[in-house]
């Protein structure tokens, strides 16, 4: 048997450039959408809780429609690489659009929200979802497809890094006093380059996966084989609670540098500093995955993540040098874990395709990424509704009582999520010898039926 093509290094970066542009949006939301609505679109934290969720019920007919669609494509260019042409231009236009921030009463704001804040994540599906799947048929290995997650994680976090260390110096710099302002121009800036991004990676990535010839299915035995492909299952529940982990305690990152630090400015060098050392983190994979098997690495690596978020709390707010030394710790901790988990999320797709005789990279990929939204979506929106229920009032001192839910959302509950996470792999049944098997068996039904 043939060894499978390996990836080169153009094609490996262009890939992981796509979710630079996928996190110059997703890590925005992440860090400040929150504090947007509430602080300068004037949304109460309350109304912004409940529209983050209210909006998941769509995702849950899109996000599977789009995985279903793709792969049902059949183009020149395959099944999933044309959405990032067809998706760019309206990907970039969405996102500028949430921050126009036009001059409307309270009711109007909301609808305003609603509307474009829905249209956002259509648009966010349309082309992340294919741009997720591509990865699962850019080649047949799962090292090489290991690999190509690492340059992916990598590249996500450098936009992540970069709308932490530039959002807030932007702001200021084009809005010149006024925030609104200020945070529609630099979207504008990351639009753009987000649209360029998602183009260079269709031009420069292939696919090489094709299903079993002669393959069939209707819609209702593919829903039910993904839920009966038990890795899947594990690692829809584990990417939820991670990113319901995420959005708490990144969303609460900007409230406890203005509110309980009382010194706003900290939270770039902060955050920044976070985001290198997940870079780093992310780059040094294949030297963590000597240690062993993916699956255990996985589990121990967010356990002591989980940990060491939980730390916080006990860190005085005005240790900042501890606070800054800290993050870095727990980011590098954790910084293999994305790469390592969207390569298991790609091994589902070989598994179903070996248990049940049928590929869906698309859906397998468009329900987790749903799961990952709806994670984003929870977290976002109890930390909306943590902020109402502590009395939260914005841009005024905070109650002691409203400081320490501040605290608690930057600490232990984002900890007890992570650990939920973490507890989900424990039932992930594939090890890495495991998959070796899979791919070779796959690769003689393809021989036998060429």
């Amino acid at each position: 048997m043939a060894s499978p093509e390996r990836l080169g290094f153009q094609e490996k970066l262009a890939y992981g450039l796509g979710d630079t542009a996928s996190n110059f949006y997703f890590q925005f939301f992440n860090l400040f959408l929150v504090f947007y609505y509430t602080d300068i679109f004037g949304l109460a934290p309350r109304a912004v809780g409940t529209m983050m969720v209210a909006l998941r019920v769509f995702d849950a007919v899109i996000d599977p429609a789009v995985g279903l669609l793709a792969d049902r494509t059949s183009t020149r260019w395959g099944k999933f690489r044309p959405y990032l042409l067809w998706g760019a231009i309206p990907y970039g236009i969405a996102g500028y659009v949430m921050f126009l921030n036009p001059s409307l009463t309270q009711h109007g704001k909301l609808v305003y929200a609603y509307v474009t804040y829905g249209l956002m994540w259509v648009a966010y599906a349309a082309i992340n979802i294919p741009y997720s799947a591509l990865m699962g048929v850019m080649s047949p290995s799962s090292e090489q497809r290991t690999s190509l997650s690492t340059y992916r994680f990598v590249c996500a976090f450098a936009g992540a890094f970069l709308i932490a260390r530039l959002v807030i110096p932007l702001k200021n710099l084009l809005g010149k006093g006024n925030e609104a302002e200020g945070i529609r121009y630099t979207m504008l800036i990351f639009s753009v380059a987000s649209v360029v991004l998602f183009l260079f990676t269709f031009a420069k990535t292939r696919e090489r996966v094709a299903p079993t010839a002669g393959q069939k299915g209707s819609l209702g035995v593919d829903l039910l084989n993904m839920l009966r492909n038990r890795p899947w299952v594990a690692l829809f529940f584990s990417g939820l609670f991670t990113l319901v982990n995420a959005a708490v305690r990144n969303g609460s990152l900007i409230y406890y540098f203005k509110y309980v630090v009382h010194d706003e400015a900290k939270f770039t060098l902060y955050a920044t500093s976070g985001f290198l050392a997940f870079i780093a983190g992310a780059a040094s994979t294949k030297l963590f995955l000597r240690l062993g098997d993916r699956r255990a690495l996985m589990i121990v690596l967010s356990v002591v993540n989980a940990l060491m978020i939980a730390s916080f709390y006990l860190v005085d707010p005005r240790s900042y040098g501890l606070l800054v030394v800290l993050n870095v710790l727990a980011n590098f901790v954790v910084g293999p874990t994305p790469a390592i988990l969207w390569s298991m999320y790609a091994d589902t797709a070989d598994y179903g395709e070996w248990k049940f005789g049928r590929r869906t990279t698309g859906l397998v990929f468009s329900a987790l990424v749903f799961s990952q939204k709806v994670g984003l979506a929870v977290g976002n929106g109890a930390l909306g509704w943590l902020l109402a229920y502590c009395g939260f009032v914005a841009n005024m001192d905070q109650t002691p009582f409203s400081n320490l839910w501040i605290r608690l959302m930057f600490s232990v509950i984002p900890a007890a999520l992570a650990l939920v996470g973490a507890f989900a792999i424990v039932f992930y049944p594939i090890t890495d010898l495991r998959m070796k098997e899979i791919e070779a068996d796959l690769a003689l039904r393809k021989a036998a039926t060429a």
